[in-house]
């Protein structure tokens, strides 16, 4: 065992008598140890919970031979974080959480891993740990957040961002968006729609790294903790078969990963983190893959954020994300024949799925689209690629020319969507956002959230260098590579240059004279923008090393390597 090194011997008499001072016995001690990364925490919905999943979890492991050692983790509530300086750190506890799993797991020599996230970066956080460190692992989450109900209608945590828009464009009253705040988030688990959370938790399953039911089996259910208590049994299992994670997350299941994010129409955030757990597991990953399995993957499956989009409660009750992947593979579009953590293939997890609600799950040949939900878009504006969310448009080969509102941060262009400026018809471009130049390429919900509520969500397109929450919708195009600043093509637009957009064929250009965009761009001063990283960073900050190792948003914002520099 792993564990060996840390109580066989008599040399490892003082290590045993370490963990004697914990409680556990001799018989604990010779069995496995087993580490249980428990991201519990009080500041997140989506985590206040996991101590009873951690107690569930820690019941299985027990009931199949092996002894369970809790230690946690960081997390980050975007919601909180939205809109202030804290969004500068959303994306960079991701790398702090793989860090921290690393060093707790090779320190006490544990045998095996139990992931317990939630949350946005949580989930991609420790499955990047499980591929760096790929001791036997399995994740069970703590579950979607039940939707809300106001004025006879269902709502969540977007559903309050959007009607900040609906205040701000007088549509509605302080007091509405008081009684809506009271009713959106009625439970605790992550948010209630197809945001990152869930997108993740969901592609979690897919790849094979956890449990039927992960991603959907609400976090307020009992099944959710026969879950926990299945997944801390399973463990022991994958221990004694010496399954661990690179067998399970390989290229094959990462394009599984890919085709169920087109299917469902996940939060543009996975396309950062799949390249990122990819990375951590020496897979390559090629963007421009994206669009060719999106062309042959149709979206069967509408989620909030998307307008009269189901939950993940729904999405539960249709048979959940195995419902979805037998549709998928009794078509050909995923492969069936990778392991997963049941111990069985892919194919054989899901001989006896099906469909149980066909107006939530809509069979290949009713699909909302013939084409998944998101798409890259490359073009002289966006050599490495961009990134929407098509799945939440009403049309979705849209082609949107405009005059460009340019903005150097994100707290310049919300006040000017919020005092009118940005009237339909214009391109707002929010630069200097990504991991670098952000630092920490912020999620600008706020931004996109208030100009959905004031109706301008299809008519004003929105393009960054940094990113979206998972609950934004509209012509919100992010992850704009190479970024602001590192001198990418976004840093040279000016207020009045036309920029054109073409859903259809992909596209998304800067229309300027060559000559024009050389002058300006040999008149680039490199250290323009830097003024916001020092500030927000500081000199000795977690964020000023972030901003010298994270690589730019086509390549998932993962840490380059000490071989790279």
């Amino acid at each position: 065992m792993n564990s060996d090194a840390v109580k066989v011997g008599i040399d490892r008499a003082p290590h045993r008598s370490l963990f004697k001072a914990l409680g556990l016995t001799d018989r604990e001690i010779r069995k496995p140890l087993i580490g249980i990364v428990n991201s519990f925490n009080e500041f997140v919905p989506g985590h206040m919970h996991l101590r009873q999943i951690a107690e569930a979890v820690k019941t299985g492991v027990r009931e199949n031979g092996g002894t369970p050692l809790e230690f946690s983790t960081i997390g980050v509530c975007d919601g909180i974080a939205m809109g202030h300086v804290g969004m500068h750190f959303s994306l960079a506890s991701r790398e702090l959480i793989t860090d921290s799993i690393e060093i707790m797991a090779r320190a006490h020599a544990v045998d095996a891993l139990v992931f317990i996230p939630s949350c946005d970066k949580i989930v991609p956080g420790m499955l990047m740990a499980a591929m760096r460190l790929n001791l036997p692992s399995i994740v069970v989450s703590g579950g979607p957040m039940l939707p809300g109900r106001h004025e006879g209608k269902n709502v969540d945590f977007i559903t309050v961002y959007e009607g900040v828009g609906k205040v701000y464009s007088g549509q509605e009253s302080q007091e509405w968006l008081q009684g809506l705040e009271q009713n959106a988030c009625p439970t605790c688990g992550s948010c209630a729609g197809m945001f990152t959370a869930n997108s993740m938790n969901c592609l979690t399953e897919v790849i094979g790294m956890a449990l039927p039911g992960n991603g959907t089996i609400p976090a307020v259910y009992s099944e959710r903790i026969r879950l926990a208590k299945e997944t801390g049994y399973q463990v022991m299992n994958l221990l004694r078969d010496n399954i661990r994670p690179r067998d399970i997350v390989t290229s094959t299941s990462i394009r599984n990963g890919v085709a169920a994010d087109m299917a469902l129409g996940c939060s543009t955030n996975t396309i950062l983190h799949l390249p990122a757990i990819a990375f951590e597991g020496e897979i390559e990953f090629d963007l421009a893959e994206i669009n060719a399995i999106s062309d042959r993957t149709p979206q069967i499956c509408k989620l909030s954020p998307a307008v009269n989009g189901h939950y993940l409660v729904e999405v539960n009750e249709a048979g959940g994300i195995s419902a979805v992947l037998k549709s998928l593979l009794d078509a050909g579009l995923i492969d069936g024949s990778g392991m997963t953590v049941s111990g069985s293939t892919m194919a054989e997890r899901l001989s006896s799925a099906v469909v149980k609600n066909p107006s939530v799950i809509r069979p290949l040949t009713d699909p909302y689209s013939a084409k998944g939900g998101l798409c890259v878009l490359f073009g002289n504006l966006a050599p490495e690629g961009a990134v929407i969310k098509v799945g939440a448009l009403a049309n979705r080969d849209i082609v949107f020319g405009g005059a460009a509102k340019v903005y150097d941060g994100e707290d310049l262009a919300a006040e000017a969507i919020r005092s009118g400026v940005i009237k339909e018809g214009d391109v707002v471009i929010i630069r200097y956002e990504g991991p670098k130049g952000g630092p920490g390429m912020r999620e600008m919900l706020g931004p996109t959230a208030t100009l959905a509520g004031m109706g301008l969500d299809s008519s004003v397109a929105l393009l960054t260098d940094g990113r979206f929450s998972g609950g934004s919708r509209g012509l919100s195009i992010g992850h704009i590579s190479p970024e602001a600043a590192l001198g990418g093509e976004i840093a040279f637009v000016e207020n009045g240059d036309m920029v054109r957009i073409d859903l259809e064929k992909r596209t998304i250009d800067w229309l300027l004279p060559e000559s024009e965009k050389a002058e300006r761009r040999n008149s680039f001063d490199p250290k323009k923008g830097l003024e916001k990283v020092y500030k927000v960073a500081g000199r000795t900050g977690y964020l000023g090393r972030y901003v010298q190792f994270a690589q730019s948003a086509n390549k998932g914002a993962a840490f380059r390597t000490v071989k790279e520099e």
